[in-house]
């Protein structure tokens, strides 16, 4: 029989609120990440044609809206650069600072943080929630816990909400959503978002950190000795003969070191102030997201005695050993490099993008006619995709086919008209007299010549092609 292994869940972990300047950076972090994805969608920008709301990603048409920036579909190699930009930044910041994305940056982090305030709004901090668990179901445990829940449920469903509404037209989208009109998909994903950020940021916290999080397990290969990692200074906090708890004449740094103790007061305040609820006393572990708030709380504690800082603190392993921290190796370095190749390649790529396109695809059915004036004609489907935002115009000529005409039906080839970020699908009919057929390659090759007329754009596009012949 196969024993199969089941995680034992602990006790609800209720961290203690803690204030200090990690505490202040995180809290920043948060409201600026919640500011730019709750608020974005709401803001408008003017535009010569598409949504004038200013971030947009419009799956009709197949456009992108970033400001001034106008993505099509062609462009998604973009998000490709983004992505590979992403990984490499996240490599080399854990390399030199561990794992300070999941401390500060991820989502869970933040939504969790945020879930954890608004219950320390309703049901007070730590010692407070601790009781209430315990206590009997009354009317004040009932009000308090389901006060928290629906404060729960209504943020998770503004975000969830907000979500969606970056793929409509927020104040339209809002509207239909509460008035029962709005697309089925955006009531699934909505509350499929409600329901995961909810169970997520509620109830599952520090367990999608220690078992759901792939990065938690990938994350020690990228560190060494010389990185920069939450850690307590064991030598300083042990002594000779441990931890003393601060009574009498222990209070003296002076008679503490005397007596081989260390600067470890034992209070536990480390503990109770860490989101995960590890004791970072017991060295580097898998559970350590990096947050620093354990700094902060044994800070203050130095701080109460008047005793130096930087018992945990941010550090290398290296440095605790009293060696010197190696920043420059050759995986940092090339981590770096790397970063920025790929912000150069992404910025490169978006500045330089040609905001008038062109393709000519040949009819392959048939290759070719030959007409009863023993002329050859070929055809071809010529799309023009003007990008920017304003009108133009364009003619649409032939180079290194002598002797050829060109018709696009209806069109006049010398005067294209298309209206801002549109395209349009011709099809181009290229003819040569019989006489071209003497002596002449089975397929010759010619381009097409796409001159701006007005507009934005001056330089002209070259399509390469070739002309079939019997």
């Amino acid at each position: 029989m196969t024993n199969v292994q089941v995680i034992q869940p602990k006790n609800v972990i209720q961290p203690r609120s803690i204030k200090g300047r990690f505490r202040n950076l995180k809290t920043g972090i948060m409201i600026l990440a919640y500011a730019i994805f709750f608020i974005l969608p709401w803001i408008r920008w003017t535009r010569a044609v598409g949504p004038d709301q200013a971030v947009m990603f419009d799956i009709p048409t197949r456009r992108y809206y970033m400001f001034d920036l106008v993505m099509h579909a062609q462009d998604v190699f973009w998000l490709t650069a983004l992505l590979f930009l992403a990984a490499v930044l996240l490599f080399f910041v854990t390399t030199l600072l561990g794992r300070v994305f999941c401390g500060y940056f991820c989502f869970q982090t933040l939504w969790t943080d945020a879930f954890r305030f608004i219950e320390k709004g309703i049901q007070g901090d730590r010692v407070a929630r601790i009781r209430l668990e315990k206590q009997a179901w009354n009317q004040e445990k009932i009000l308090k816990i389901g006060a928290t829940h629906a404060a729960w449920l209504a943020l998770s469903l503004w975000t969830g909400l907000t979500f969606v509404l970056y793929w409509g037209d927020a104040f339209t989208l809002t509207k239909d959503f509460f008035t029962g009109n709005a697309p089925g998909s955006a009531y699934f994903t909505a509350f499929l978002l409600m329901t995961t950020t909810y169970l997520a940021a509620g109830f599952m916290r520090e367990y999608v950190c220690l078992h759901v999080c792939p990065y938690a397990r990938f994350q020690s290969v990228m560190f060494d000795q010389d990185t920069l990692i939450v850690s307590y200074d064991q030598k300083r906090g042990e002594g000779t003969t441990g931890r003393a708890t601060p009574i009498k004449d222990l209070r003296d740094r002076a008679v503490r070191q005397a007596q081989g103790h260390g600067d470890c007061v034992d209070c536990g305040l480390c503990v109770q102030v860490c989101p995960t609820g590890i004791d970072i006393r017991d060295g580097l572990q898998i559970a350590c997201i990096h947050c620093a708030l354990c700094i902060d709380a044994c800070d203050s504690i130095m701080d109460k005695y008047q005793w130096p800082r930087g018992l945990i603190r941010y550090t290398s392993e290296n440095a605790l050993e009293g060696k010197k921290t190696h920043f420059f190796k050759l995986r940092t370095i090339g981590y770096g490099v790397a970063t920025l190749l790929a912000a150069a390649y992404l910025v490169w790529s978006i500045s330089s993008t040609k905001m008038l396109e062109a393709t000519a695809v040949q009819v392959r059915s048939p290759l070719y006619v030959v007409l009863s004036d023993g002329s050859i004609q070929n055809s071809y489907e010529v799309k023009i995709n003007n990008k920017t935002q304003v009108a133009a115009s364009y003619s649409l000529s032939l180079d290194d086919l002598e002797g050829a005409s060109l018709s696009l039906g209806q069109v006049d080839p010398n005067n294209i008209s298309l209206g801002p970020d549109t395209s349009i699908r011709v099809l181009a009919k290229v003819k040569q007299p019989a006489t071209a057929r003497k002596g002449s390659k089975r397929n010759r090759e010619f381009h097409f010549k796409l001159e701006p007329t007005s507009g934005e754009v001056t330089e002209p596009v070259i399509i390469p092609s070739q002309f079939m012949m019997p």
